[in-house]
């Protein structure tokens, strides 16, 4: 059987959904991301759908080592790949193929 490739940038999405998942995993944290983001948590899972949204999540993650440690524990990541995601979702070159 032959495994399906992801492109980069949809692996990077999901390492953003799991890093979202990660902050609303903690109020504290979510709190802080929620003001900062000026995001409410009604819309939040809306915005989950904007790969915009995504990387400002992984732009949170990534200000502090000790979360990215954190994140990257939990999700059973090294913080090279999350690193290697939040480059993904912040690359202006990127564009999403539309049907």
């Amino acid at each position: 059987m032959r495994k399906s490739k992801r492109n980069p940038r949809e692996v990077a999405e999901i390492v953003a959904i799991q890093a979202l998942s990660f902050v609303a995993g903690d109020p504290e944290r979510l709190g802080r991301f929620l003001a900062e983001s000026g995001i409410g948590p009604e819309t939040l899972r809306g915005a989950a759908a904007d790969p915009r949204f995504l990387a400002s999540v992984l732009d949170f993650v990534m200000r502090d080592d000790a979360t990215v440690k954190a994140f990257a524990e939990a999700s059973q990541l090294h913080p090279t790949n999350v690193a290697a995601a939040h480059q993904a979702l912040n690359d202006p070159d990127w564009e999403r193929d539309v049907p």
